[in-house]
């Protein structure tokens, strides 16, 4: 019986199911300001999830460790971690006005090709309509060190995706399916 088990990469995390996509761009790369087209998602959670922030918190550690010699750059010394960018941000402190985000912790993932994305079964998603922000799933990250014109930190990778249920629509625009499930006619042949 041969192992087949791969050597586990530090900076490579799985978040847990109760994990929420915002922000869903994961079928067309978008260029912000100009820059590098990519493909992203705003991934939510919970402060509930400690199994899932704990291992964030070392894969972040790993990529600072990892990548202590691009931070560096031209400087004397590394800076301290608490003194870069961290992709690990609190929802209730950078966004208080948004609900999807109380209670929660969220990174910003992105990758210059398509994520796979997946249903329950490990079977691929091709309806669109399927995977939008407010869905519930899984994600493979990875995290890595960054040291460009000036910004230094730590930023997130996307890899794939797993659908785990459908959530309630984030973006505050109402369903098809909402806006008609009355069965009133609302005197519209009056």
């Amino acid at each position: 019986m041969t192992n087949n088990v791969k050597p586990s990469n530090p900076m490579k995390v799985i978040t847990g199911p109760e994990t929420r996509w915002s922000y869903a761009n994961v079928w067309e790369p978008k260029s912000i300001n100009g820059g590098t087209p990519k493909y992203s998602v705003s991934l939510i959670i919970p402060k509930s999830d400690t199994k899932t922030l704990t291992k964030i918190k070392a894969a972040i550690e790993a990529a600072y460790k990892e990548g202590e010699a691009k931070l560096k750059g031209n400087g004397k010394t590394v800076p301290p971690l608490s003194a870069i960018k961290n992709p690990l941000r609190d929802g209730d402190t950078e966004r208080p006005d948004d609900p999807a985000y109380a209670g929660c912790y969220f990174v910003n993932a992105n990758a210059t090709s398509a994520p796979g994305i997946v249903d329950v079964d490990r079977n691929p998603i091709l309806t669109r309509s399927e995977v939008y922000s407010g869905v519930y799933g899984r994600a493979s990250i990875t995290f890595y060190a960054f040291n460009s014109s000036g910004n230094r930190g730590i930023a997130c990778g996307l890899n794939n995706l797993q659908k785990i249920r459908d959530g309630e629509p984030l973006g505050g625009k109402a369903s098809a399916e909402a806006d008609f499930a009355t069965d009133e006619d609302e005197d519209f042949l009056d």
